[in-house]
């Protein structure tokens, strides 16, 4: 009965854990094409700084409440998380502006493979058919519903290769660093969001000058600009927050591959609340081909030998050799 009732406890946490990571990320987005479309805030480095800020704000009021214990992480390994997260902030802003929306689509679509890859290399994961399979079926249906016009230049493809790397690695970054140092979701957000926040508002502004040829400070703030802008940064709170359990209790490979639900919600979003414009045919049979893959996708990987890591096996086999080992000697001893 208690392994039942702590199934159940787990896989309602999961499911938690997923709304609040949809719910916030959609929101964000939402908000986010509000504050850049219509009041023409388009400093978006800047605006993710302000993001890791107030996240920043929140890690030490949860310190001084006794939920975020003392612990440690090496510097070397906070610097590479922070290079590999800034790396990406700045890398996908860079890929949108350079490439067409269509290319930027297909980059954050190869970030999927990209992530497999790590865990195949460094996690030594191995993934069954059907894992695979429905990897490549939320992959077609995503691109069917998202990608348009597809046109490629040099500076570009060089930003959306370091883009989706760097992305790659700050996800798989966040699972690695839980379980090599044992810090739990709000420990290692305390870490790395006041030193992202630093840098991030140190260099903001230059990035988005070079980007937009703009200046932050010459930004006309209103009384509903300046509210968009609060509200931005009070969701990613919980968009930060979540992230990092998402990833901490799955793997970033699950999280890419189930995170697309939110790509279909802000199709579906942007069309009730922005128009329908692009809504067609081809459009609805993309979204319905991405949820079956990540239904497919759940189901496939939640299996025995969905997904598992080869160490595990591995171990597993030589402790069973050791047992037959034993039971030989005690088989001659007897004898």
């Amino acid at each position: 009965m208690s392994s039942v009732s702590k199934a159940d406890r787990k896989a309602a946490l999961d499911v938690a854990s997923w709304f609040f990571n949809v719910v916030t990320s959609v929101g964000i987005i939402m908000v986010n094409k509000a504050l850049m479309a219509t009041y023409g805030f388009s400093f978006a480095t800047t605006l993710t700084g302000l993001h890791f800020a107030t996240t920043t704000l929140l890690t030490f009021l949860l310190r001084w409440l006794g939920y975020i214990q003392d612990s440690y992480l090496p510097l070397s390994d906070l610097l590479k998380f922070v290079l590999f997260a800034n790396f990406s902030i700045v890398g996908m802003n860079v890929s949108l502006m350079w490439n067409s929306v269509g290319f930027y689509q297909i980059a954050k679509l190869s970030m999927i493979p990209v992530s497999c890859f790590l865990e195949v290399v460094f996690d030594k994961v191995r993934y069954s058919r059907d894992t695979k399979l429905s990897i490549v079926v939320v992959l077609l249906g995503v691109a069917v519903c998202t990608v348009t016009d597809v046109s490629v230049n040099v500076k570009g493809f060089v930003a959306a290769v370091i883009a989706v790397c760097s992305t790659a690695l700050q996800q798989y970054y966040v699972h690695f660093l839980q379980r090599k140092h044992s810090l739990g979701s709000f420990d290692l957000l305390g870490h790395t969001a006041p030193v992202q926040a630093a840098s991030l508002l140190l260099a903001g502004p230059f990035v988005d000058y070079w980007l937009t040829e703009k200046k932050v400070y010459a930004y006309n703030y209103t009384v509903i600009s300046t509210f968009f802008i609060i509200l931005s940064c009070t969701i990613a709170v919980g968009t930060n927050l979540s992230q990092f359990i998402c990833i901490g209790r799955f793997t970033a490979v699950s999280f890419q591959v189930l995170g697309h639900m939110k790509t279909i919600l802000v199709l579906i979003l942007g069309f009730i609340f922005f128009g329908k414009e692009g809504l067609n045919l081809h459009v609805i049979l993309g979204m319905v081909i991405a949820v079956a893959g990540m239904v497919w996708y759940g189901n496939a990987s939640s299996k025995p030998g969905g997904k598992e890591r080869r160490i595990y096996s591995t171990l597993s086999n030589k402790s069973q050799k050791q047992d037959e080992l034993s039971d030989s000697n005690e088989i001659d001893e007897k004898v």
